[in-house]
């Protein structure tokens, strides 16, 4: 593994452990050239991926751009890191399992929004409101109506 540093080819492991709920191996790096330490994750890639974008553009599949945008929706949320990388190894599993290399941005931002509406509501609005690209606050009006449950004696209607 190349050390981030300074390029050295010959790094060392130091330890190795299970993480993520033992879908992937996290490995502390050391690099004998210039002291650096750094870590580096193993997972299990059951097929390369591809982005199909809304104007046809394709693109490979890169799972850390899916958790930056998820740990942006969740910042200073309460909910622990092990569940959030938990739920990202769900969701690239979930998208493997689909059946096709193909995905289209549209089924990757929907299952995302399902994922974070099961864990934070305030992270699912933050997502949805990037996701559906909400010009105005009636726009975020009208999304969060539809989260409040409809009660029987409702006046407003």
């Amino acid at each position: 593994m190349r050390c981030p540093f300074c390029g050295n080819i010959d790094t060392q492991v130091k330890d190795s452990r299970p993480a993520e709920d033992h879908v992937a191996i996290r490995r502390r790096r050391f690099c004998p050239a210039c002291g650096g330490r750094f870590t580096t994750y193993e997972r299990v890639q059951l097929r390369d991926l591809v982005v199909i974008k809304s104007n046809g553009r394709r693109e490979d599949f890169d799972r850390d751009k899916l958790e930056r945008s998820i740990r942006i929706a969740l910042q200073k949320r309460p909910i622990e890191p092990e569940r959030v990388d938990q739920m990202i190894s769900g969701i690239v599993r979930r998208l493997e399992s689909l059946g096709d290399t193909d995905i289209p941005s549209k089924t990757i931002g929907e299952i995302v929004m399902e994922s974070l509406a099961r864990i934070d509501t305030v992270a699912y609005v933050r997502f949805a409101s990037v996701y559906k690209n909400f010009q105005a606050v009636e726009d975020f009006e009208d999304f969060v109506s539809e989260l409040r449950p409809k009660t029987a004696a409702d006046p407003g209607e």
